[in-house]
């Protein structure tokens, strides 16, 4: 952000048959050989009216053609294979859209054509968020790994997809803990790697303090800010301690910074901060005397 401050149970039992009772010579047992054979071959009917030829029962038959055809394991696992795999083509069409010709990453002219596409500013906290969500490590820059990994982490394939996501991430950096990682992510960010740098510029840190605080600033960021500005020649730099520890200073110390403790392990730039505010505070307070005495004595003079 210089400019940018992503798867029938078919039993093989066969029918057995059948010859039917043997005929005797007397008429009862004839009648009652009848009586057997008829009873059997009504049983026998019933039964193999209800089987099917190749052993299955009518019953379980239309079950089983009643219930859907199920996916195997190993068809699910393809299906979501080959749908990771058509993401996975999409990122990559969307990552070569941007990228560099010569550098195998998204650079400052591709971010700027990337934002215009989402329709965001390079510099609003939109960015900010995607570029954590991304854990890109250098401003105005997305090496292929980081857009990659990026859009697998928010789910998003697509210009739409990720303009779709961007409400659940405002949401999420609310949460305090995501905050806190969002907010020492934004430190790291702001360094110029390549220089090997271990402290933020004064300029680049108040951009970012800005910009970090945009969903939630605290009452005293205001005051800080315009201490940083006011005193260039005394801050050369803000440490990484003192970035993470004006996080703690905003959530424990009031506004009033009556609380404050130099006793406390603060940073010294807090120290000269809360000297440096109490006194101008008390400036601010005599000049409104004054200038309340001078018109109650104007005042006084035109009765």
């Amino acid at each position: 952000m210089g400019q940018c401050v992503t798867k029938c149970k078919n039993p093989s039992s066969t029918l057995g048959s059948k010859n039917g009772e043997r005929e005797s010579g007397s008429k009862s047992h004839s009648k009652r050989g009848a009586v057997h054979k008829d009873d059997h071959g009504s049983a026998c009917g019933k039964a193999s009216g209800d089987i099917l030829v190749n052993g299955t029962k009518k019953t379980d038959a239309a079950l089983e053609s009643s219930q859907p055809p199920t996916l195997s394991g190993d068809t699910k696992k393809d299906s979501v294979c080959s749908a990771e795999e058509s993401s996975l083509q999409r990122i990559g069409e969307l990552f070569r859209r941007y990228k560099d010709e010569r550098e195998d990453a998204i650079l400052e002219e591709g971010m700027e054509r990337f934002c215009n596409d989402l329709c965001v500013d390079p510099t609003e906290f939109k960015v900010l968020v995607l570029a954590w969500k991304f854990q890109a490590a250098t401003m105005c820059k997305f090496t292929r790994k980081e857009f990659f990994e990026g859009c697998k982490a928010i789910n998003a394939d697509s210009i739409d997809g990720i303009c779709a996501r961007f409400p659940s991430l405002l949401n999420e950096a609310k949460q305090e803990d995501k905050f806190k990682d969002l907010y020492r992510f934004t430190f790291q960010f702001g360094l110029d790697s390549e220089e090997g740098q271990r402290s933020l510029h004064r300029e680049i840190a108040i951009a970012l303090w800005k910009l970090v605080f945009t969903q939630n600033k605290p009452p005293i960021l205001d005051q800080w800010l315009h201490f940083l500005i006011k005193n260039p020649s005394g801050i050369k730099g803000i440490s990484r301690d003192t970035w993470n520890m004006f996080l703690n200073f905003t959530q424990v110390i009031g506004p009033d910074l009556s609380n404050y403790s130099e006793d406390e392990a603060w940073p010294s730039l807090f120290d000269t901060f809360v000297e440096w505010e109490m006194e101008r505070r008390k400036k601010e307070e005599e000049t409104k005397c004054v200038t309340s005495s001078d018109t109650e004595g104007l005042c006084e003079e035109q009765t």
